[in-house]
């Protein structure tokens, strides 16, 4: 199987509002793919509709040739982080887990294999109501990779880390895409897309304003930073 994302002309409205407008590109195995964006670019909204939690005004996301929601077991086929603090507040980190596996026919020991992966197994019993932002994040992270899955969707995944954890999150994304694993990471830090990312997908306003490689992206505008390329394109609208 070729675990390859493909979003075809996907579109969001909220009445008058386009959130996303005609967005087409493919993420393909084996590198990070940066979704880089300003806030309020549409980046939520597109991975959301990749999971099937907005239904799109228009257009289609197929992982591996089926919808998300058409999937078996998905959390062994797509992991994901959305929103880190999504959690029952009363209900421990390791419970959480637990359940997630129950719900996808996941080994129990796989949960404590993720706990220490992400670093928050001395602290799995507390209740995620009582985690700091950036141990929620981390389990957040743990919960995407409990299936083990080929495909991992991670939404603003670094929020909260501090900076010993964002090398550890740029590793771990790295790692994991040469392991031949398909990742997509949102984000509106430049800097730290730089350093992780090896191929972009830039969007504003909803729409699609390059699809290439940080390198050939950075080259083509003449700059010599992400950030100054992205802030020369933005400024300059949807090419």
């Amino acid at each position: 199987m070729v675990w390859v994302i493909e979003v075809c002309d996907l579109s969001k409205r909220y009445g008058r509002v386009v959130a996303v407008d005609g967005l087409s590109f493919t993420v393909r195995p084996g590198v990070v793919t940066g979704f880089l964006g300003p806030n309020g670019a549409g980046k939520s909204t597109t991975m959301r509709m990749m999971l099937g939690l907005d239904r799109p005004s228009g257009g289609d996301v197929r992982i591996d040739g089926e919808r998300y929601r058409d999937m078996r077991h998905p959390l062994r086929r797509v992991g994901a982080l959305l929103e880190a603090k999504s959690v029952h507040g009363g209900r421990s980190g390791l419970n959480h887990l637990l359940w997630l596996a129950q719900t996808n026919g996941i080994a129990r020991s796989r949960v404590r294999t993720v706990l220490e992966q992400v670093g928050i197994a001395d602290v799995a019993g507390r209740r995620a109501k009582a985690l700091s932002l950036g141990m929620g994040q981390r389990l957040g992270i743990a919960a995407a990779l409990l299936g083990d899955p080929p495909v991992l969707l991670f939404d603003e995944p670094v929020n909260g880390l501090d900076p010993e954890g964002v090398v550890w999150a740029r590793e771990l994304f790295r790692g994991l895409a040469a392991e031949g694993r398909t990742v997509f990471v949102s984000s509106h830090l430049m800097t730290e897309m730089a350093m992780t990312a090896d191929h972009l997908v830039v969007v504003s306003r909803g729409r699609l304003l390059a699809d290439t490689t940080v390198s050939e992206f950075v080259a083509e505008s003449g700059t010599d930073s992400l950030e100054a390329a992205f802030l020369r394109l933005t400024a300059g609208g949807a090419r």
